[in-house]
């Protein structure tokens, strides 16, 4: 297992530098990631949207169920049924008791729905302060980089073209995959 996690510690060393040499790479990888959270929000948003109605239509319907064996107790007790005055109670009691859950759990769900909005607007504002951050070292970067030609070939103004070029494409799709790949092992 050392050997496992020296070469696990080797990959991600690696994957440091790599990234601190590309830092709009990760930029990119830390907005994907902010997109993603963003969305994932959003759908336990919606989740607990749901889970409130729910709660609110069982907690209508337990209401009317107290009412109804609220009627049923009043009207035992003018007719002198005092045999079916207890039960009524306690299924009226039981009735509140579930009521009073209920009312907790949608309470509870009221809360969990603030919690996610309000971590929805800080994803929100941190994907802005990404982006942001992303176009400078863009705009910083859009100077091309002579060094980077191999050693042994000059740099042609008239036939390179790096849309055209399938190696650069190539690459792009492999680091692209690879970014992915992690983001979703980092998920």
């Amino acid at each position: 297992m050392s050997i496992f996690d020296d070469f696990m510690r080797f990959l991600e060393t690696r994957l440091e530098e790599f990234l601190r040499s590309n830092p709009h790479l990760e930029l990119q990888a830390l907005l994907e990631q902010l997109r993603e959270q963003e969305k994932e929000t959003l759908k336990l948003i919606i989740e607990l949207e749901a889970q409130k109605k729910r709660l609110e239509n069982q907690i209508l319907e337990v209401a009317q169920e107290i009412q109804t064996w609220h009627q049923r107790i009043a009207k035992a007790k003018a007719a002198g049924r005092f045999d079916l005055v207890e039960p009524a109670q306690e299924r009226e009691a039981a009735l509140l008791r579930q009521g009073n859950q209920l009312w907790g759990q949608m309470q509870g769900a009221k809360q969990q729905i603030i919690q996610s909005r309000q971590l929805l607007d800080q994803v929100k504002k941190r994907k802005q302060e990404v982006e942001n951050q992303a176009a400078k070292v863009k705009a910083s970067q859009s100077t091309p980089n002579y060094n980077n030609t191999g050693w042994n070939k000059g740099f042609n103004y008239n036939t390179y073209n790096k849309a055209t070029d399938p190696l650069e494409a190539e690459f792009e799709r492999w680091e692209l995959d690879d970014e992915l790949n992690r983001l979703k092992k980092d998920l």
